[in-house]
């Protein structure tokens, strides 16, 4: 789609750039496909999060990536849904989505690991990204079924293919890829709420002066 006058996707380049640069620093710290070393710097792991109190796991675990293969997959899907999607919601919005949807993804694979007794070590961008495609999906749906080249039966063909292909695959953390893409359309869905209430709240103001 062509992006509205005046707006660039700066954050989605911003992200890219910062989880790239994150994976050459691990790189060369030692292997980012060692899980020992990733669990050690950062990854999702349930008993240090529960009982070591390391919420902060929650967000860095986002920004971390298992191999190149990894990081480029979920890199070109944030780089597509991102360059269409913040043009469209704004930055500030944009980020929101973003990490609140990467955490919450998170949440909810760790809620699983834990009902199931499972212990893992996870990481990446996925959730986040997820919720990039849950907010995208509701901002198309929003827009009468369409955003310049989207529409809203490509969208929900994109976000079931993706869950599929996660479903189908061994290692893939399912429970934050779905968890990822339901806090983001949730969020976004009551995001642009807020911002038309509050914009018909200041046109009222206006009127009325």
């Amino acid at each position: 789609m062509e992006q509205k006058k005046g707006q660039t996707a700066i954050c989605t380049t911003g992200l890219i750039v910062i989880n790239i640069g994150v994976f050459i620093i691990f790189t060369l710290l030692g292997k980012s496909d060692d899980v020992l070393f990733m669990r050690q710097y950062g990854a999702m792991y349930e008993p240090y999060v529960t009982e070591g109190h390391e919420y902060y796991r929650l967000f860095t675990s986002t920004f971390l990536h298992f191999g190149i293969e990894h990081l480029l997959n979920n890199m070109v899907m944030l780089g597509a849904l991102g360059f269409n999607l913040e043009p469209e919601i704004g930055k500030v919005r944009f980020l929101l989505v973003y990490i609140i949807s990467g955490i919450g993804g998170n949440i909810c694979s760790l809620l699983l690991n834990v009902s199931l007794g499972d212990v893992v070590v996870s990481a990446g961008a996925s959730g986040a990204v997820f919720g990039l495609m849950g907010a995208l999906l509701c901002a198309v749906i929003r827009k009468k079924g369409r955003i310049g080249r989207l529409n809203k039966k490509g969208m929900l063909i994109l976000a079931v293919f993706s869950i599929y292909v996660g479903l189908s695959e061994q290692g893939v953390d399912n429970a934050a890829h779905i968890g990822g893409l339901a806090c983001g359309f949730v969020l976004e869905a009551l995001l642009a709420s807020v911002k038309r209430r509050a914009s018909k709240t200041q046109s009222n103001e206006t009127w009325n002066d």
